[in-house]
């Protein structure tokens, strides 16, 4: 169920040095549940499945199935706080959050959209997010392929 946010009239679009600024701290973030997930797989296949530590990782289909957990982690990380409340940790820290046109929560579908053209353009170097320079409304490829809007909240009221 989406839900309105509030602060509306106060936000503005999210410039590039915001959006790399968190980028960076959610990277630290991933990275930490990489790892975790990559001590997991080879806990499970050492212990489980009954694999000899010289053969964990020796056969391709190891080291696929791993790929495939670690992007499926970092995907779960992304939806799970962009549905729950527009912001992951490193956009709270930034003040940035994603949300529809109209101010609404996205939905699971436009996250796991934004998330699988988000793995595209940083494929292509990053020429996605660079998008947001070349915009008028600086919008990533992300942003426009899901129908949504990194914005930037302003300061709380003390």
């Amino acid at each position: 169920m989406q839900r309105r946010f509030t602060q509306l009239d106060s936000v503005w679009p999210a410039p590039l040095p915001r959006r790399l600024g968190a980028m960076i701290y959610d990277g630290l973030l991933v990275t930490a549940i990489w790892m975790a997930v990559t001590i997991l797989h080879l806990l499970v296949m050492r212990y489980g499945v009954g694999v000899t530590a010289e053969q964990i990782g020796a056969t391709s289909g190891q080291v696929f199935m791993l790929r495939v957990l670690l992007v499926l982690s970092a995907t779960a990380f992304f939806v799970f706080f962009w549905v729950r409340g527009g912001m992951t940790l490193g956009m709270q820290a930034w003040r940035l959050r994603v949300q529809t046109s109209e101010g609404n929560s996205i939905s699971v579908k436009q996250a796991l959209i934004r998330c699988l053209v988000a793995w595209v353009s940083l494929a292509a170097f990053g020429l996605g997010y660079w998008w947001v320079l070349f915009d008028g409304e600086r919008r990533s490829w992300p942003d426009i392929v899901s129908g949504t809007r990194t914005v930037v909240l302003p300061k709380p009221t003390k």
